[in-house]
């Protein structure tokens, strides 16, 4: 969660929403990402989904069989569908997101019954501390 930590931090210095995630395959980091929604004027540009981008093309597969990704923040709707796409195994994020999480707190996306795939949830993983790195973000910008 430290590097997660450290890419939504990134994102915070480029007037981005703070949000940083990282994908563990085989106990490496094969991929680490920022919000570059501003940047690359992209509504799509999520940490999540740049970091499965990444690492897909790191390993060379669009399937990320028993790759775990770390995330600051619950992942939205869009974040979730894409993690159940590339077959991660596990998820491990810290705050919850009220308004948009798609894991717990608006919506139960990566364990619907309908669906072909499950991914493991940790939620919760230095929860105070992203949830800081989000306050200060949003406190500094009013």
């Amino acid at each position: 969660m430290d590097a997660a930590l450290a890419e939504a931090r990134t994102a915070a210095e480029c007037g981005e929403v703070p949000v940083g995630a990282i994908i563990v395959l085989d106990g490496q980091i094969v991929a680490r990402a920022a919000n570059r929604t501003i940047a690359d004027c992209d509504p799509t540009a999520h940490a999540e989904i740049l970091v499965l981008r990444e690492a897909a093309k790191a390993v060379g597969n669009h399937r990320l069989l028993g790759a775990s990704l770390y995330v600051t923040i619950e992942p939205c709707a869009m974040c979730a569908g894409a993690m159940i796409q590339a077959r991660v195994a596990r998820l491990i994020y810290g705050a919850d997101d009220a308004k948009a999480g798609a894991v717990r707190s608006c919506f139960g996306v990566l364990d619907h019954p309908q669906l072909n795939h499950r991914v493991e949830v940790a939620p919760g993983v230095r929860s105070d501390e992203a949830a800081t790195v989000l306050r200060e973000f949003f406190a500094a910008r009013r």
